[in-house]
């Protein structure tokens, strides 16, 4: 199905930017929300991402201004009925999702797509509100939408496959990375953020190294920013949500650590209310520093790089062991979605787990597993591949093939 015209429904940042992504490929789209002062914003969000441009060089005044007319900013859904593709950027509470996809389903053309930026819930379970399930799919962009390449496709149990082929078709002429993800809890990305976020936050509330100490290890490992800068830009509420989430699906691998309940409680929610892990504007760290001193150090605890990145190679195996994504599609999500790389390359958690050497990593969980239990237990695959001798690069095939 070609698409001729797009729709976004709530006007927040995401809503904003996933309207400037479409407009910018040249497509009309309408940007609806139910609040005014929010519709204002979101125009506003699109503004600011083109006049950006028009600043760097990047395009013209008067195209900004003839991108800015694609989009039609509404408090109702009188211009949907000639939509052929509606994405839903509402607050992350399935109740409130059913219910726009169920009035979204009302007053939709038959052939219309319904779309849901969840970044964690059941798209099976959000199709179930409407009377087009095989027309209803993920599209979850990362956010800032018009900065980040990788787009999850997720199918619920009844995608169409003629579905999932359109809104692939669409993501790539939005000119984004997109990687089918088998529906399950967290999808790819934030299911494997979640373990190495977590433990990263077990070694500070434990006192084994300092958020600075264990940042710099992480970034001088790969990634381009360490688990507490990056917790405190998504939201550390955000995060207490989706690990418990996680937790609720998965069980004892993703036990949240308790430090994220008592900065939620002390209300330190990070960069967007000045304080998080760190201090912003004329807040500091000090009450972080006396949370972690009154929770006592452990002296059994210790951090290592392993402790924080294993957890996430490890996650991403057992995603891989239960089909949830193909494995050069499980690196890509992650260099796409994070910026992961290694000693200077761009690559993803198997293609690293390749280098260090299976066996090496599984020698690794497995001394991790017997210190700190379950949230470490090596992936069956992991051991199998061992046994296997596919041991990763040095014999010429792990996760990967080498010549």
């Amino acid at each position: 199905m070609y698409i001729f015209k797009a729709a976004v429904v709530g006007a927040g940042t995401m809503g904003g930017g996933l309207a400037q992504v479409i407009s910018f490929s040249g497509l009309p789209v309408v940007l609806k929300d139910v609040d005014q002062k929010m519709l204002d914003k979101g125009m506003e969000t699109i503004r600011k991402i083109y006049q950006s441009r028009v600043e760097k060089g990047k395009m013209s005044a008067g195209e900004m201004e003839s991108k800015m007319a694609l989009v039609e900013p509404t408090l109702t859904y009188d211009g949907f009925s000639d939509v052929d593709i509606v994405i839903e950027a509402v607050p992350e509470k399935m109740k409130i999702k059913k219910q726009v996809l169920a009035d979204l389903d009302a007053v939709l053309p038959e052939t219309a797509i319904i779309a849901s930026n969840t970044s964690a819930l059941s798209i099976s379970e959000m199709a179930a509100a409407t009377k087009r399930p095989s027309k209803v799919v993920g599209m979850h962009f990362f956010n800032p939408a018009h900065v980040m390449k990788l787009v999850e496709i997720i199918p619920g149990l009844e995608t169409s496959q003629e579905t999932l082929d359109d809104v692939v078709a669409f993501a790539e002429s939005l000119r984004k990375i997109a990687v089918v993800v088998q529906e399950c809890p967290g999808f790819l990305v934030n299911r494997l953020l979640m373990p190495y976020l977590n433990e990263a936050t077990y070694c500070l509330q434990e006192g084994a190294a300092t958020a600075t100490e264990i940042d710099a290890a992480v970034v001088e490992f790969g990634m381009p920013m360490g688990p507490f800068t990056l917790m405190d830009m998504l939201g550390i509420d955000v995060c207490q949500y989706v690990g418990d989430y996680l937790y609720d699906e998965y069980g004892l691998r993703m036990a949240p650590a308790p430090f994220f309940y008592k900065l939620v409680e002390a209300g330190r929610l990070g960069e967007k209310n000045g304080k998080g892990f760190y201090g912003y504007g004329g807040e500091t760290d000090e009450p972080v520093k006396a949370l972690i001193a009154a929770h006592g150090r452990d002296p059994k605890s210790e951090f290592t790089i392993e402790r924080v990145m294993y957890p996430m190679i490890n996650e991403a195996i057992i995603a891989l062991q239960e089909h949830i994504s193909a494995g050069n599609d499980v690196d890509m999500a992650m260099i796409a979605g994070t910026g992961m790389t290694y000693h200077g390359d761009r690559k993803g958690p198997l293609a690293i787990a390749d280098e260090i050497g299976l066996d090496v990593l599984l020698s690794g969980m497995e001394k991790l597993f017997a210190q700190y239990g379950e949230r470490f237990r090596p992936a069956r695959l992991l051991r199998t591949k061992v046994r296997a001798g596919h041991l990763g690069v040095k014999a010429h095939r792990g996760f990967h093939e080498y010549a």
